[in-house]
């Protein structure tokens, strides 16, 4: 952990772009990653770390793009995920690639250990006991990991999930207001409340910035999944997930996933995919996007 100073939770505009919040992390950070999989996944956030010089990562996230991606351009040193898949892919090409030559240290938990985890983490506890892991392999490759017996009359042996603290969190939700109020509109929150918490500062974009008074009109209170009192800033990114979903916004785009998929199984196709897509700012990604959808039209019989 690098020394992070507090979230300023009296700041009542905490409006940033994309790259003005990679300019505030640092090379060695470790860095949480909301969504899940291939659904809401903070992309323009992650797009705008490939931009940057950051290095040496340490990536906590339940893995999508975001992680193909970062590997791909060897931003990882070590990754804690329970998974890396794009969903109707079940293994991410770039993670598995960097798996294979052994590009990065993997830290691979149980869902409910990522879970407790976090949770730890939010609640600065230095760890979280649960009976999750236990007679499986998850201890096997995690040495490291611990277990504890409970002090009460039961004596049950249980595993120490270690809190995974985060220098920053990157998320992506639908709704957001200046302060730091997120709100999410679709099926799932996944763990983005509890980046944001486990995190020393939390970013957040989102699809649209709007008044306070609109997230109390859009949706139930339970959809207000993040308090500004977590939140470091706030970027209004359109489309700010894409590839990935961010329901009921947008779907998944499937076309441009699966050409994602097939250049990265090529050198010379993903150098072409990096000069068209990842090579300017959100902007241009965002120009070759609608090029890319409008090529793709023309391609249907």
């Amino acid at each position: 952990m690098t020394d992070t100073p507090a979230p300023d939770t009296t700041v009542s505009d905490k409006t940033l772009t994309a790259d003005a919040v990679a300019a505030r992390l640092s090379s060695g950070m470790t860095i949480g990653i909301g969504g899940w999989g291939s659904r809401r996944k903070p992309m323009a956030l992650v797009r705008a770390v490939l931009r940057s010089g950051l290095t040496d990562l340490t990536v906590v996230s339940c893995g999508g793009p975001d992680v193909g991606l970062l590997a791909a351009a060897g931003k990882i040193r070590r990754l804690v995920t329970p998974f890396v898949t794009l969903d109707s892919v079940p293994l991410e090409p770039h993670y598995r690639a960097a798996r294979e030559r052994g590009a990065l240290e993997l830290t691979e938990l149980d869902e409910a250990m990522f879970l407790w985890g976090l949770t730890a983490a939010g609640q600065r506890l230095p760890f979280m006991p649960v009976r999750a892991g236990l007679g499986s392999d998850v201890l096997r490759v995690n040495p490291r990991i611990r277990t504890v017996t409970s002090p009460y009359e039961d004596g049950e042996e249980l595993v120490a999930v270690p809190a995974l603290r985060l220098d920053a969190a990157l998320v992506h939700l639908n709704r957001a207001d200046a302060r730091g109020n997120g709100q999410y509109l679709g099926p799932d929150p996944y763990f983005d409340d509890l980046f944001c918490e486990a995190a020393d500062a939390a970013y957040v974009s989102c699809e649209r910035i709007v008044p306070v008074e609109e997230l109390a009109r859009t949706g139930g209170p339970q959809t207000l999944l993040v308090s500004r009192m977590f939140v470091s800033g706030v970027v209004e990114a359109p489309y700010g997930a894409h590839f990935t979903s961010c329901a009921p916004d947008y779907a998944r785009d499937q076309a441009f996933q699966q050409a994602y998929v097939l250049a990265a199984a090529d050198p010379d196709a993903w150098a072409a995919f990096v000069e068209r897509f990842l090579s300017g700012d959100e902007d241009d990604y965002r120009a070759a996007v609608a090029a890319f959808a409008d090529d793709t039209a023309k391609e249907r019989p």
